[in-house]
């Protein structure tokens, strides 16, 4: 691989309560979405987070989730297809009002949390996430997991797609995310995450949970922010894409 983006999910804080490390992270990553209010994030975060942003010359895209703010959007919610393509719709639009204020467009949706899985795995929310984008702007790139539903669906809406892969999560056999309910499901070691995407880089392959070699077809690679570690990941992964040749190439519009 000769070319990769590095993002971070972020405005995920809402009024006085802040997450993450988002000034820290911005320097080493090349990519952010930003939380849109329903499982994260409020109007003044998201212009603090998208002006900071402008600052360091980062793209910037949407980051819509369920509406749980209780929990964060990871928890999963039976919502009809049609709800989902209102609440990306309402999301992505909020995300680029706020974008256009100060002079900078947006460049991706990538969805959150267990609206990203749910959508990763089943056609018809992912094509609802996939024509809420078009219906908005058309020029959005939809990010989604590399091999899943939401890229599939993207292309079939004419979108631009970016695959994603994580530093810091575990693979099954098949090409999906191990749940974050089981005790294994995330790299909290950077030295393990470390080596996941030097195999990712240098290979096109993940080390899955049960030893088997899964084939991801990478653009992008997510690192968390939430976590204490975040900054020596990102830090420690923009390193080693330098020590492998790796340019960094921010997500794009399509």
């Amino acid at each position: 691989m000769t070319s990769c983006d590095l993002n971070c999910d972020m405005g995920e804080g809402f009024g006085v309560y802040r997450l993450g490390f988002e000034r820290e992270l911005m320097p080493y990553v090349s990519s952010i979405s930003i939380a849109c209010g329903f499982h994260a994030g409020d109007p003044s975060t998201m212009r603090e987070t998208i002006a900071l942003a402008k600052a360091k010359e980062l793209s910037v895209g949407a980051h819509p989730g369920y509406p749980d703010l209780i929990g964060f959007g990871r928890r999963p919610m039976q919502l009809t297809p049609g709800e989902v393509y209102d609440a990306v719709v309402y999301q992505v639009g909020a995300f680029l009002g706020v974008a256009k204020s100060l002079k900078i467009e947006g460049t991706h949706v990538k969805v959150h949390g267990a609206l990203y899985n749910a959508a990763s795995a089943d056609i018809t929310l992912a094509s609802a996430v996939a024509r809420a984008v078009r219906a908005v702007d058309g020029g959005l790139t939809l990010v989604g997991l590399a091999g899943g539903k939401l890229i599939e669906a993207g292309l079939s809406e004419g979108l631009c797609v970016a695959r994603e892969a994580f530093a810091d999560r575990r693979y099954h056999a098949d090409g999906s995310l191990v749940p974050r309910s089981h005790p294994l499901a995330l790299y909290h070691s950077f030295t393990e995450a470390k080596e996941q995407v030097r195999e990712l880089l240098t290979t096109g392959c993940v080390t899955s949970l049960t030893g088997e070699k899964v084939a991801i077809a990478a653009d992008t690679i997510c690192v968390h922010g939430d976590s204490a570690p975040a900054v020596e990941f990102a830090s420690g992964l923009r390193s080693l894409m330098t020590e492998l040749g790796v340019a960094l190439s921010p997500l794009t519009r399509g």
